[in-house]
């Protein structure tokens, strides 16, 4: 029988990864820190007892560890990789070994603020041409900023959670006046999260550089949209019920470190950003997305095609001196890329609803049904052309209440 901690060195989650998570083992169990290795679960609290870190380890969520800073990070990951390689402690770290199959996944952190950004040039362009067919697709300010709302944190949910069909107030252009009820256009947006560690006082700022400090890692993110409640109400304050209802977050988070490999540059930014924007701190991210609806692969989103930094994003949120506070999340905006099956909505794969999908099963979509479940995976390049596959996120479509 192969010893779980026999990993191949190209496995998505071997020792180059080492996503960090929550989880138990029962679904009302108290949980408890972990770090993926393979398919199961090492214990985060039995294997750092003594370390500097211990402490900030036994909480159900990694709030108190990520308040000590990328030095501490830093230190965990080595203390890991290290035991984890020891041959000599392999015996003592399988008592600490549970498989995935047999726990529940909990959310990891205690989100303390949701931003979401707009990021991807193919998508805010397609969605101009969508809404403005004889305007400019981009907004006068899209390459000046990053542009973002802020969400509700506490309708984050962990991967796995049910998606209850939102209700509200829908106006389409034909109609009189506005209707009540549940939503009918119902969609995914596939985003990547940020999770953010480290606080700052209120009245400061985060330059791009700083900024990079406070990225402990990633994680596979759907911000779900019913986009004719959003139609209705945005004008003039931008997403509201349309958005606040549920975002699925992967249970795993994907250290930044991990990501090393991810790296890429930028396309390139033109106009140039203002200097609160700029610093060496510029980075993308190779990262391929897939998702899938009902079991059938409907896009293959590129990450690196993404507009704006991450530093970008987390300075721009701060620069008018908003707090920054571990467990904060921000996301990317839906990922798009410039071809038709690149597309990170069914608002853009169907062009609003005016080109069905047909799905493997010939069932046809344009939005979300009851019962529809979707699933967003994505790969990465990781160390010496090994492979690095952040956790999924998923999500199943329940009737409105």
């Amino acid at each position: 029988m192969t010893h779980p901690l026999d990993l191949p060195t190209d496995h998505p989650f071997g020792l180059h990864h080492l996503p960090l998570g929550a989880v138990s083992e029962t679904p009302d169990g108290t949980p408890r820190l972990a770090v993926r290795v393979g398919d199961h679960a090492l214990d985060l609290a039995s294997v750092t007892a003594g370390t500097p870190w211990a402490d900030a380890l036994t909480g159900p969520t990694l709030n108190a560890f990520l308040d000590l800073g990328p030095q501490a990070w830093a230190g965990l990951r080595a203390h890991l990789q290290d035991a984890l390689g020891d041959a000599d402690r392999r015996e003592e770290l399988t008592a600490y070994l549970t498989p995935l199959t047999e726990l529940t996944e909990h959310l990891p952190i205690e989100v303390a603020d949701y931003v979401d950004f707009y990021a991807s040039e193919h998508h805010a362009s397609n969605v101009g041409a969508i809404f403005r067919p004889d305007g400019e697709p981009l907004t006068p300010n899209w390459k000046h900023l990053p542009i973002g709302y802020h969400g509700r944190s506490s309708t984050v949910v962990v991967s796995g959670t049910d998606v209850v069909r939102p209700t509200g107030q829908r106006k389409a252009p034909q109609d009189a006046e506005p209707t009540f009820g549940p939503s009918i256009k119902l969609d995914i947006e596939a985003e990547l999260a940020f999770v953010v560690g480290g606080a700052t006082a209120l009245g400061s700022r985060l330059t791009v550089d700083e900024a990079a400090d406070h990225l402990f890692g990633v994680a596979l993110f759907n911000d779900w949209s019913a986009r004719d409640l959003q139609a209705w109400e945005y004008v003039p304050l931008g997403p509201f019920l349309g958005k606040s209802f549920a975002s699925s977050i992967a249970a795993w988070i994907t250290p930044m470190a991990a990501l090393a490999a991810a790296r890429v540059p930028l396309p390139a930014q033109d106009p140039q950003p203002l200097p609160y924007l700029l610093g060496e701190q510029l980075f993308g991210l190779d990262l391929s997305l897939e998702v899938r609806l009902r079991d059938t692969v409907v896009s293959r989103p590129p990450y690196r095609t993404m507009y704006w930094s991450p530093t970008q994003m987390l300075a721009h949120l701060s620069v008018n001196g908003a707090v920054v506070r571990s467990g904060d999340v921000f996301a990317s905006g839906t990922v798009s890329g410039a071809e038709l099956g690149e597309r990170g909505s069914l608002l853009e794969l169907s062009w609003n609803g005016t080109e069905p999908l047909r799905l493997d099963d010939d069932r046809t979509r344009t939005f979300l049904e009851d019962g529809d479940t979707v699933t967003i995976t994505a790969t990465a390049p990781g160390p010496d052309g090994s492979v690095i596959g952040l956790a999924e996120v998923t999500g199943t479509i329940a009737p409105a209440r």
